[in-house]
């Protein structure tokens, strides 16, 4: 035992002998402090950062001499050498400009941002720090170029260049590398699963196609999340934040918003960490009761007021779809059915032969609005071989509730998505597999909901409406009325209306109507229920090298490919997969070289991008970009790039089967054409090779049947989608010009193939090259069908942005930028078809702050400005009117407690605001945050 302990001490003493201790502390060149500053040896993991007051202290067990680095966002890295024990490091570091910024998203490979040969913006934790929003990703929004449109508390949709829906499946949004896509959907639930804000270590977002490196689907842009690294980035932080939502409909309502991130080294080669954030609060409500027809594509939808008449459907009420047009009966001949029963004959005389549709369920009737966000994610990190080389196992959780809008209004309850990453990486590659498992849990479409509570009771609902309108039609004739009178006839349906709802209309809140709810909402069946079921998952595996080290740096050359199989599994509830679930699979690989010329003045990109998808021939995307850097110090950048872009139609596209009531969707893909469709005998070949265009119909209605009606096969239109391609042409600079940074680019954009989805009309008996299917629409023995195609119009869109940033009375930081945005189309040249550009043409963003406008003390101001756009959707067509709206901060640094308190609202002028038709206005949000020790 004495020998143990006399080993163990000479160990310790050996250890404690052997340990050098530094100290010191991080300033700006002003002599001002730089918190949260990184201190790490040069060549391990071991680090730490400065505290508030910008010191620091720090053990190593290495013998000096080696070298110490310090970095901070915005400032220029510095190294300085230990060379003694006790050592005091005193780092200046000058601040530097957002063009010296490193990214790595543009070309796969560390660039400052002046030298990314496509525009490019990015986003990290100083300006998460500085955010207005309450929500860091809310605040991409005030970076140029980018929208995000607000379908809910807790789902906002990223996009960049128009063309913009709530479900962006042109839109991709990577987190470490993962795809955040929806496996059955093809498009991110927002920020579901993403990152907490303690562990973002940048974002960055490629506006425009980035197929080139990045495939299928990046094609209106790229969003690049990326965590804090645990080896460089330990210890423990939290926040906590509360606050109020504020709106006229749902009046003020509390949110609370916590989380927490841990990392540590154990050692130089293992090291882990984890995060967890919950977000609880109250959803914006949505209560549009105007009335949308399937109008022309091309122009705003009819629209008529809240129960303008005895059949009004609204668009944020559901369950006023059931109506006697739907059974093939009108007013009058319920009464006729009544008469010696309910009714005296002849009492069907004073009742209109009209149509009445039930009374609707306001969607507040129908929903909680919880919304709800949990996000976990852990990390455990592995250097077998030093710093060049890691592996990475990765966890990613995320569940939640919020309302998602497509084609109908959906409530999303407890929905849960899983990752989960296995990734060998080094200095020159990365090699990694991963899978995407998603759960609908509790979520159901409110529309089918209220239409199906709706059905229950129905036939007792309308006969009791029709006694009510012929017994008050009566009493009014008895009194000397004249019942046919319009303002008279309006009055009656009313009572006839509240007569019926009082009998036959289970009321909200009471134990018949949770009954009847939980029973439709738990039952996936279209017909009677409106569960939603979807448990598809995704595996994708994708590597890359780069041969620049074995090339001696003088060609940059990567190589890289990607394997993705998708698996949908909805239970025949959203896609055709009731007899089992859909496999397929897509593949791609890209070669890509950069080249320095002319003093290095001159940077060359070249790629090429190879992609198969098994329904569809292979697809190559090259890209060819030019950096060109001008000046005595090469501060003036001019860019030019050219690629082409490609996108797979998406799953739904290929295999949905999914009736939302005023039409059935029906995917293209050629497995997808003989299975059955929901609600109908009819199949998919049906919709897509024997129906008649949507736009002739309406005319051959309008005519009484006059105006032919035009087979979709005749139009000169392949019916089956074919990939969609982008021809992109983008030019830009970024320089200092003076003491004012200006980040400019304009772009075009020429499409061919564009996707489409176009309604048509399908005889149920009959063909379309003949009578007999002319016969069947004019006798009402049809069905309206959602069918995805291709548009044969020419389609472009162009637009530029320009950005100008700089400091005024030496410590604002004022920034001011403008984008234009503009789709070039000919509705003339394909009626039927509806391009959602759904992107104002001008936007103004202004921001103003100060991080120190005096000791610890600091704030920041955003204002945005967009004109009025038109908004397509398959929901709705309707203008968006223009908007300002400006958010703000002020926060306060407690450095004793390594705290930072934060004062913000959103919105501050109160003027509610739609992003969509049939989405909720947004209101203002007013929060305290107080954050620790990040």
């Amino acid at each position: 035992m004495k020998t143990i302990l006399s080993l163990l001490l000479i160990f310790v003493c050996g250890i404690s002998y052997s340990q050098t201790k530094i100290s010191g502390s991080v300033v700006d060149d002003n002599s001002q402090p730089i918190p949260g500053a990184n201190i790490i040896i040069v060549g391990t993991s071991t680090g730490t950062v400065t505290d508030f007051d910008g010191k620091f202290s720090l053990t190593s067990n290495q013998n000096p001499p080696f070298g110490v680095q310090a970095s901070s966002v915005g400032f220029e890295t510095i190294t300085i050498q230990v060379i003694s024990n006790n050592q005091q490091l005193n780092f200046v570091l000058k601040e530097g400009t957002s063009l010296d910024e490193i990214v790595i998203s543009a070309s796969r490979t560390p660039e400052s941002i002046r030298e990314s040969p496509v525009t490019i913006e990015r986003f990290d934790a100083k300006d998460i720090q500085l955010a207005t929003t309450p929500d860091f990703y809310s605040s991409l929004e005030n970076l140029k170029g980018v929208d995000v449109n607000k379908g809910s508390l807790t789902f906002n949709a990223v996009n960049t260049r128009g063309f913009a829906t709530f479900a962006n499946t042109r839109f991709v949004q990577l987190v470490d590398g993962m795809d955040n896509a929806l496996p059955g959907l093809n498009f991110a639930l927002g920020d579901i699963l993403g990152l907490n804000e303690l562990d973002i270590s940048s974002v960055e977002i490629l506006p425009g196609a980035s197929s080139a490196l990045y495939g299928a689907n990046a094609f209106n842009g790229i969003l690049f999340m990326t965590s804090k690294d645990p080896f460089k980035h330990q210890g423990i932080s939290t926040y906590v934040k509360t606050g109020l939502t504020v709106q006229d409909e749902a009046g003020d309502n509390q949110f609370y918003d916590f989380g927490i991130r841990a990392a540590h080294a154990f050692s130089d080669k293992f090291a882990a960490k984890g995060s967890f954030s919950y977000l609880r609060g109250t959803d914006w409500y949505a209560s549009d009761d105007n009335q949308y027809s399937l109008g022309a594509v091309g122009t705003v939808d009819a629209i008529s007021p809240f129960r303008s008449g005895p059949a009004h459907n609204g668009l944020n009420i559901y369950g006023d779809e059931v109506s006697l047009a739907a059974l093939g009966l009108n007013l009058k001949q319920v009464a006729q059915q009544l008469e010696g029963s309910l009714l005296p004959i002849g009492a069907s005389a004073l009742v209109p032969a009209v149509n009445v549709a039930r009374t609707g369920y306001k969607e507040s009737d129908l929903t909680d609005y919880k919304a709800e966000s949990i996000k976990a994610y852990f990390t455990l990190n592995y250097r077998p071989f030093g710093n060049n080389t890691e592996v990475i196992w990765s966890s990613k959780i995320g569940k939640g509730s919020t309302i998602y809008q497509g084609s109908n209004r959906y409530a999303i309850r407890d929905f849960g998505l899983q990752q989960h990453k296995l990734e060998f990486r080094g200095d020159n590659f990365f090699l990694r597999g991963y899978t995407t498992l998603e759960n609908a849990g509790n979520s159901y479409d409110m529309a089918f909901t209220g239409i199906n509570m709706n059905k229950v009771g129905a036939q007792q609902w309308f006969g009791a409406y029709a006694a009510a309108y012929a017994q008050g039609a009566g009493a009014i004739l008895s009194g000397g009325g004249n019942p046919n009178d319009p303002a008279t006839q309006t009055q009656i349906h009313a009572g006839a209306r509240t007569f019926a709802d009082t009998n036959f209309t289970p009321q909200p809140g009471t134990p018949e109507f949770i009954a009847l709810f939980n029973k439709v909402t738990n039952d996936p069946d279209i017909t009677t229920g409106s569960k939603l079921v979807d448990e598809s998952k995704m595996n994708i595996a994708e590597g890359n090298y780069n041969f620049k080290d074995l090339l001696n740096n003088v060609l940059d050359l990567q190589i890289g490919g990607q394997y993705r199989q998708y698996s949908l599994n909805s239970g025949g509830s959203v896609f055709t997969d009731y007899d089992g679930s859909i496999d397929y699979h897509e593949q791609g690989a890209y070669i890509q070289g950069i080249k320095k010329l002319m003093d290095e003045r001159l940077k060359v990109t070249a790629s090429v991008r190879y992609d198969k998808n098994e329904f569809f021939d292979a697809s190559y995307s090259p890209r060819l970009s030019l950096v060109y850097a001008a000046g005595e110090n090469k501060q003036h950048n001019f860019r030019a790039s050219v690629q082409t872009g490609f996108r797979n139609p998406d799953t739904q596209a290929l295999f949905i089967g999914f009736d939302v009531g005023r039409y059935i969707l029906v995917g293209a893909a050629p497995a997808n054409l003989d299975r059955r469709l929901p609600n109908t005998t009819l199949t998919g070949r049906d919709a897509y090779f024997n129906s008649y265009t949507f736009n002739s119909f309406l005319s051959f209605a309008a005519s009484g049947g006059a105006t032919p009606l035009a087979p979709v096969k005749g139009t000169g239109i392949t019916p089956l989608i074919e990939q969609e391609k982008v021809t992109a042409f983008d030019v830009g600079y970024r320089g200092k010009i003076g003491f004012v940074t200006v980040d400019l680019n304009a772009y075009y954009n020429a499409y061919d193939n564009f996707g489409a989805q176009k309604l048509v009309v399908t005889p149920k008996s009959g063909s379309v090259s003949d009578m007999t299917g002319v016969s069947a629409i004019a006798t009402g023995n049809y069905q309206i069908f959602g069918i995805y195609t291709n548009s044969s119009a020419d389609v472009s869109s162009y637009g530029g942005v320009i950005g100008l940033s700089t400091k005024i009375a030496k410590d604002f930081d004022f920034g001011i930028n403008w984008t234009y945005a503009k789709l070039d189309f000919d509705q003339t040249t394909d009626p039927d078809f509806s391009p959602g550009f759904n992107t104002p043409e001008h936007k103004v963003k202004v921001s103003l702050g100060n991080p120190e406008l005096f000791k610890n003390f600091g704030f920041n101001v955003n204002a945005r400005w967009s004109d009025e756009y038109f908004w397509q959707a398959t929901i709705a067509n309707a203008m968006i009117p223009a908007r300002t709206v400006v958010d703000a901060q002020i926060n306060y640094s407690v450095p004793s407690m390594k705290s930072t308190f934060k004062i913000g609202g959103t919105n501050l002028g109160g003027k509610e605001y739609q992003s969509a038709v049939g989405s909720p206005f947004i209101g203002s949000q007013y929060y305290v945050s107080w954050t620790i020790n990040n």
